[in-house]
């Protein structure tokens, strides 16, 4: 019997985060600091408006692009967080997660061999995605020294006659970078120079702990040449929700919702429900899980501090970045042997592009007991392996 399997699909590599988790399910008394899911539950109220839409017997297809109250609710919030317009009938569609926003968005715009520029250290789906639309990845490896922020002299060396899509990866996964509107203002003024549309993924928008989040999409010349991608997963512990949206020009998002149409029909619409009880309701909720997470951040870089191990602050998401190249480790094998010795699992900065060697992704979506405990291990585990190479 032939071969049926795609060869484009067997050379993509699985996923580097979850290696280590299926080994923490089986060990005892093990913490995992590594799944970016937040620790709390759905706000109450979000999910009594689920189960209510559940008691009224609302389990049927929405219309393909989303809910018309949910789509209406999420150009309200976009115009309140960003001060950008967007018609909830033609510039608005609900899909399955960003993440499926992300693949769609893909392959809405690609041609085949078209380039897609992608700065790493950065979200394990967005390479695979180019790969499956049949574009050729770029990759801009991002710098610690400049705080993994994406400089325009990165960008313009790493567009050409192919360029045709940026992905901009801020607040950023994995290491907690942002963009400020001074550095946003560089780059678009290189895209709209060079004619390049950008998918803005934009999900940890809401958990930023220096300024408010700026949208690139709100900088002058630039919404109509920004898919702008967001959702319900980080800012309101809605994960298994799967829920979230994009916002672009109607001409992109129309052949977006074509794509959804067609793979998905529509989003669950049990979660559409929430979500809108989430948006109009859920600001002070989403204040107080952001304050929280605040707290752990500041708790971890001091503890970083005090244990000596090099990390940069991080002003957005629920990430730290620590940096282990002076053990002279590759990060899985660090990890690796953290998880055996300690029982503590982190992701190797691998996990997020070749950049990422010698880094580790530490997860603060954890209560602030775990942080304690898993940070009591760490340092013990480093200072066993100082006492090795002294």
């Amino acid at each position: 019997m032939r071969n049926f399997l795609s060869d484009k699909v067997i050379n993509i590599k699985p996923s580097g985060i979850r290696k280590f988790f299926d080994i923490v399910h089986e060990m005892q008394d093990a913490i995992s600091l590594g799944v970016g899911e937040p620790d709390f539950d759905t706000p109450w109220f979000i999910r009594d408006e689920g189960i209510y839409s559940l008691e009224r017997g609302k389990t049927f297809y929405t219309s393909n692009a989303g809910l018309k109250d949910l789509r209406t609710e999420i150009s309200n919030y976009i115009k309140r967080t960003q001060g950008i317009n967007y018609d909830p009938e033609k510039e608005i569609v609900v899909t399955v997660g960003g993440s499926e926003a992300i693949d769609i968005g893909l392959r809405a715009v690609i041609n085949p061999d078209d380039e897609v520029i992608i700065p790493q250290p950065s979200y394990v789906s967005y390479e695979p995605c180019a790969v499956l639309a049949d574009a050729k990845p770029v990759i801009i490896n991002l710098k610690a020294e400049n705080e993994f922020r994406l400089k325009p002299d990165e960008l313009l060396n790493a567009i050409t006659d192919r360029t045709k899509v940026l992905i901009l990866p801020y607040p950023n996964n994995p290491t907690g970078a942002i963009m400020e509107k001074e550095d946003l203002e560089k780059i678009a003024k290189i895209v709209i120079e060079k004619d390049l549309l950008v998918i803005s993924d934009e999900i940890y928008s809401a958990l930023t702990y220096k300024d408010k989040h700026v949208s690139i999409a709100a900088i002058d010349g630039m919404q109509e040449r920004t898919i702008l991608i967001n959702g319900f997963s980080k800012a309101y512990a809605m994960t298994g929700w799967r829920l979230g949206y994009a916002c672009g020009p109607k001409e992109i998002i129309k052949q977006m919702t074509k794509i959804h149409q067609f793979a998905i029909m529509c989003a669950p619409t049990t979660s559409q429900y929430a979500a809108v009880e989430a948006l109009k309701k859920g600001d002070e909720e989403v204040e107080k899980m952001r304050q929280s997470y605040n707290q752990r951040r500041r708790f971890l870089i001091n503890a970083f501090k005090e244990m000596q191990l090099d990390c940069f602050e991080p002003y957005g998401a629920f990430y730290v970045f620590p940096c282990i190249k002076e053990f002279n480790m590759t990060s899985e094998e660090f990890a690796t042997k953290l998880l055996m010795e300690e029982k503590v699992a982190v992701v190797p900065g691998t996990a997020f592009g070749d950049c990422g060697e010698g880094y580790l992704r530490i997860s603060y979506a954890y209560s602030l007991d775990n942080l304690k405990m898993a940070i009591e291990r760490i340092k013990h585990f480093v200072e066993k392996l100082r006492t090795k190479q002294s």
